[in-house]
């Protein structure tokens, strides 16, 4: 079992380059928090990360609250803001602007991405697209809070997807079938890449979900787990499959991953669970038996407490536009 793999595949997670700029110094744009487009952009999504790959050209990248310095972006270079934070890019650091919030809608009438020429004024040209991918937030994606704020992806551990990229906006004049799908995947892969060169640079003493998947102990526990969620894991059980004892199993896993074994085995089981449910032939006693459950009393329990809403009431709101209340 690729636990990575696991997780993004059972949180939904789904790609789309919303636009095709092309600017010219001095230019500025400022994007708002996903909190308020989401709906729009990523309508089916309870939460939406955005992106942004650059072309050609330079800019400088900041977080909206500027909590943190600007990150300076060249050809092939990307940033990704994992919270779907307010943040702002531009050929000057610290330039501001105000949003457009008239972009951010999802066209019915024709394929993205967006084409925007004419930004900034008559200086150096940049390039640059930018995107969403969307997730399930709930009951659990623990990616969300693996990753920092701000990810810069340096261009060479990105040449594969921003080639391809390139050759798929190339159809933007001539536009053929299946060419949305394409970029929307290479947002997918991009992302990816962008997590496993993450994880080659966290320091050996680092800890969190990441750091757990590359750890031999915990990362074993993780790939049980995730492969037979509903098995009857025990402490003990898990302890003597990974090869340890149960006290210093239980101390490694929680260390590393900021919550106990069991703790994370009913997380995930409620994330696979809300996927089983996306069936409309899967009753929820049938949900709640194949991630480990006895009682359907007690899965109701669980997922209310993790959701905000039992499962039924979920399914309805899913199958109503896809989207949770808050």
């Amino acid at each position: 079992m690729d636990v990575l793999s696991d997780v993004l595949r059972n949180v939904r997670l789904t790609g789309a380059v919303y636009f095709d700029v092309n600017a010219r110094e001095p230019w500025v744009a400022e994007t708002p928090a996903t909190s308020r487009i989401c709906a729009q952009v990523m309508p089916a999504f309870e939460h939406a990360i955005s992106f942004h790959i650059m072309l050609d050209g330079i800019c400088w990248a900041q977080l909206a609250d500027e909590s943190e310095p600007p990150v300076k972006l060249s050809s092939g270079d990307a940033v990704i803001f994992i919270g779907g934070e307010g943040h702002f890019m531009g050929s000057v650091p610290g330039k501001r602007a105000e949003p457009n919030m008239d972009l951010y809608v999802r066209p019915s009438d024709r394929p993205l991405p967006f084409l925007l020429n004419g930004l900034g004024g008559e200086g150096k040209a940049a390039r640059f697209v930018c995107g969403y991918l969307g997730c399930d937030a709930r009951p659990f994606n623990p990616i969300l809070e693996a990753l920092p704020r701000m990810l810069r992806v340096p261009a060479n551990q990105n040449e594969a997807t921003t080639a391809l990229i390139r050759m798929a906006l190339a159809e933007n004049e001539k536009p053929r079938a299946g060419g949305e799908t394409i970029l929307s995947k290479l947002s997918e892969l991009m992302f990816l890449q962008a997590i496993r060169a993450h994880i080659d640079t966290l320091p050996a003493e680092s800890i969190g979900w990441l750091s757990g998947l590359r750890d031999r102990h915990v990362g074993r526990a993780l790939t049980l787990m995730h492969g037979r969620p509903g098995q009857d894991w025990t402490l003990d059980a898990l302890a003597k499959e990974v090869g340890l004892s149960r006290s210093a199993f239980a101390e490694r896993f929680t260390e590393l991953m900021g919550v106990p074994p069991m703790s994370y085995l009913g997380n995930w089981r409620l994330q696979v669970a809300a996927r089983l449910l996306e069936a409309p032939s899967m009753s929820i006693a049938q949900a709640a038996a194949q991630v480990g459950y006895e009682s359907e009393a007690a899965f109701n329990r669980a997922f209310k407490k993790q959701v905000g809403l039992p499962p039924g009431a979920w399914r309805r709101s899913r199958a109503n536009g896809g989207r949770l209340p808050a």
